[in-house]
């Protein structure tokens, strides 16, 4: 069994805070922490002072880009079921799940209905058995709330997250900007940010009577984290996330008509995103994910009101996140609670922290690396990111899938 020792690192672990010391692997685990006796066949990699964490888990991306995923520290992803074909079979699902491997592990988040079109329930409990970590409504919100009410019970006895998009389709339907000055000035058409807390509170009082457990993918109002904070508080088994994108961003960022910026749901106005700065630093945002979506010029190349949604994530989540802790808003093991260990609860898996016989799937980084963000030199398929040509800092030195170098 082939051994690595990590030395001289700063160790980060997201329920244990940051400490130094030594990290042992063995195999594909990890075997201990803290004052390490080296194996006489260990592998000893000195960390000379750089942070050793455990790898990401991107938790709702609509594409496996694996460059992108290793550039970024991601060494697993939960993918939307929004493929081409949709995952609703278990065969589709199977097939998904060991798309990535081994490099990357791919958890697959099945369709909660037929076609992703909101009406007939999946086949929930086979795509489960077929690898299935979670069961998602997709990009749309389910409209109909006895079919939402059906797919939580479901879930709930198979012990599944449902993954819910929080908007109403009635009001947000057709539009691709945040109702305010901004979209009035521009023309475009536009929904009230109201749409958002409108289709939270209705899930979460279903989730609240089924006991099932509730995850919103992306929750970016101050309506909308009022709702969870009052949920949280009774007891409703909610969770929720959000992406770099609506956490450092508003809509001014579309003023010049920019696609890159064209996002589902779309970005708000400012005070909404102080209040989203305030969701993380208090607990009620309990992921950060990247929403890779990326699109190619023929789908951002066209007038703003035309063009798809949608920005590439992966490579840049973790630097864009590090800005939180530059600027104060949390620690570093809390970060990795957001990008790690949360995910890897929701989704049921025995990963996401630094503990003795959890996955070794760790990353080295250097907080500090500068570099610049370059939408024609991405990994991903398409480049598409709002953050093109930002200075920003935080490199992934080398990532650890299962104890092997990616």
């Amino acid at each position: 069994m082939s051994s690595i020792l990590f030395r001289n690192a700063q160790l980060v672990c997201p329920e244990g805070g940051i400490s130094e010391g030594d990290l042992l692997v063995q195999g594909d685990t990890i075997a201990a922490i803290g004052q390490v006796e080296a194996p006489a066949d260990a592998e000893v990699v000195d960390g000379a002072g750089k942070i050793l964490a455990p790898a990401l888990i991107d938790l709702g991306v609509f594409a496996v880009d694996k460059g992108a995923c290793r550039f970024g520290g991601i060494a697993r992803v939960g993918l939307m079921p929004d493929q081409s074909p949709v995952l609703d079979d278990p065969g589709i699902v199977r097939r998904a799940a060991v798309s990535g491997k081994p490099q990357l592990w791919v958890h697959p988040l099945a369709a909660a209905t037929q076609g992703l079109k909101g009406e007939d329930l999946a086949e929930i409990a086979i795509n489960a058995s077929a690898g299935a970590r979670a069961i998602a409504t997709g990009r749309r919100w389910i409209a109909n709330a006895g079919t939402m009410r059906k797919a939580l019970l479901y879930a709930r006895d198979l012990n599944l997250t449902v993954v819910a998009h929080a908007e109403d389709g009635g009001l947000a339907d057709g539009t691709v900007a945040t109702a305010g000055e901004t979209a009035a000035r521009l023309g475009l058409p536009s929904a009230p940010s109201i749409a958002e807390p409108l289709a939270i509170a209705r899930d979460l009082m279903l989730a609240e009577e089924t006991g099932a457990k509730l995850h919103f993918r992306q929750v970016t109002t101050a309506a909308g984290f009022d709702l969870i904070r009052a949920a949280k508080r009774r007891g409703v088994r909610v969770t929720c996330g959000i992406t770099p994108a609506h956490l450092l961003l508003s809509d001014i960022a579309i003023s010049d008509f920019r696609t890159f910026a064209r996002l589902s749901p779309a970005l708000r106005d400012e005070s909404d995103r102080q209040a989203a700065l305030a969701a993380v630093a208090d607990g009620t945002i309990d992921v950060i994910a990247s929403g890779h979506d990326p699109r190619g010029p023929e789908a951002k190349r066209l007038p703003f009101a035309d063009a798809e949604p949608g920005m590439a994530g992966a490579e840049t989540l973790l630097a864009l996140s590090l800005t939180l802790v530059r600027d104060g808003k949390l620690g570093l093991d809390r970060l990795f609670a957001l990008l790690a260990a949360n995910p890897a609860k929701i989704l049921g898996l025995e990963s996401g922290a630094l503990k003795p016989g959890l996955p070794a799937d760790l990353i080295v980084l250097d907080p500090e690396t500068p570099w610049v963000i370059d939408a024609r030199r991405m990994n991903a398929r398409a480049g598409n990111t709002p953050f093109d040509r930002l200075p920003t800092q935080g490199r992934v030195l080398r990532l650890y899938k299962g104890g092997a170098l990616v």
